[in-house]
């Protein structure tokens, strides 16, 4: 294995610190977010509306963050930014099993809770920074992606066993000294050199890239939404089956997205992402025709394959669209990605009052394929017209 593929030891101590950051800020996030909303519903005493505010306040905040400090980041990297949103978390988590208030709620929302939604974008813009822009920098993405991805396979998991044993206040404390162990991980990072950033990216904001995006989460949370009311209520499955077609996508996430990092160089970026929205379309068409649970497996390994090439070679292509921004792109994308959630809870819950769960996923499909069309559209306009940035 060459230097440039984390061969060499000053690419391996790096890369793997920021992996078990990754890793460790994933498990975390999916310990506490898969059991937030019955934590608030159950022992807050939050109303659905309420609910749906706060994670709605959560969200808008996140984006807020991370925007402002991929704008920071870009002017002079650090690794103070990731650390300090991390441990922003663990403080709002460990106090948050005392909070009773809606209106505090809110406003840690828009503070300590919020700034986790900074976290991620950091963690990957300061391994394009450290790791540079060669092999190793473009390979890190996908590979920390598995991380998370990995992450989320174990940390609903580990939330479900710590929240039996001890109830909501242990399982808040738990992700909050993970979310601690993560920070003190990232101190590992060797810190990133100074960097001259171009005053303007090619192409300037690649708004069809972004919609792209969007809309490809926006399927991605409302389907995953409908999915479980849609094999339990429409095909009388067992509610076991829903957790055996999550785990098998995954699973196929997890090794997808480590498949991605040992491709050629030559194999082309724009080309992959376009197979990843193809195969999140046929994902929800084989979903929708499926009556028996195999077909709903062969959907997921589709949907596993799917969400991990955007998701991974997603990064990696806006940071090489924007180079040398990266803190911008990251933080583009990443914030796409949350506007998705932001968004489809509200369109998913009226689709399904008002058309059903099949005719849900039948709409999340469409949502996917007009990403895929917006980003055939976006990247073909951006390939014509962007000059190549230099990183000095």
């Amino acid at each position: 294995m060459s230097p440039g593929r984390f061969g060499g030891y000053e690419d391996r101590v790096p890369f793997l610190a920021l992996f078990a950051a990754v890793l460790l800020l994933g498990i975390a996030d999916s310990m506490v977010s898969t059991y937030l909303v019955l934590f608030g519903a159950d022992v807050v005493g939050l109303t659905p509306v309420q609910v749906g505010v706060w994670f709605s306040v959560f969200a808008l905040a996140g984006i807020t963050i991370s925007w402002w400090l991929g704008r920071l980041f870009d002017r002079r990297p650090a690794r103070a930014y990731a650390i300090v949103v991390i441990l922003l978390s663990s403080v709002g988590y460990l106090l948050l099993p005392r909070v009773s208030n809606f209106v505090v709620l809110l406003l840690m929302a828009v503070t300590v809770l919020g700034a986790m939604g900074a976290a991620f974008p950091q963690l990957f813009s300061l391994a394009r920074a450290v790791l540079g822009e060669g092999a190793a920098g473009q390979r890190s993405a996908p590979l920390l992606r598995s991380a998370w991805s990995l992450a989320w396979a174990v940390g609903p998991l580990l939330g479900a066993f710590v929240l039996s044993r001890s109830g909501y206040t242990w399982l808040l404390w738990t992700s909050a000294g993970v979310f601690l162990v993560a920070a003190l991980t990232v101190l590992v990072v060797p810190r990133p050199g100074p960097v001259a950033v171009a005053d303007r990216t090619p192409g300037g904001t690649p708004v069809l890239l972004t919609v792209s995006v969007t809309l490809f989460f926006t399927a991605m949370f409302a389907g995953g939404l409908a999915l479980p009311l849609f094999v339990t209520r429409e095909l009388d499955q067992g509610a076991a089956s829903v957790g055996v077609l999550f785990s098998v996508c995954a699973a196929v996430e997890v090794v997808a997205t480590l498949g991605l990092a040992a491709l050629p160089d030559r194999v082309s970026q724009r080309f992959l992402i376009l197979g990843g929205f193809v195969a999140f379309v046929a994902y929800y068409v084989l979903t929708v025709v499926s009556s028996g649970l195999a077909m709903l497996v062969a959907g997921q390994v589709l949907r596993g394959v799917g969400i991990a090439i955007v998701g991974a070679a997603g990064i990696r292509y806006f940071q090489d669209l924007l180079a040398p921004a990266t803190g911008r792109a990251t933080t583009l994308f990443a914030n796409a990605s949350t506007a998705g959630l932001l968004v489809s809870g509200v369109l998913s819950g009226l689709a399904i009052e008002h058309f059903g769960y099949r005719v849900t996923l039948v709409l999340c499909g469409v949502a996917a394929a007009l990403g895929g069309v917006a980003f055939t559209l976006g990247s073909r306009r951006l390939t014509r017209g962007a000059q190549p940035v230099q990183r000095v």
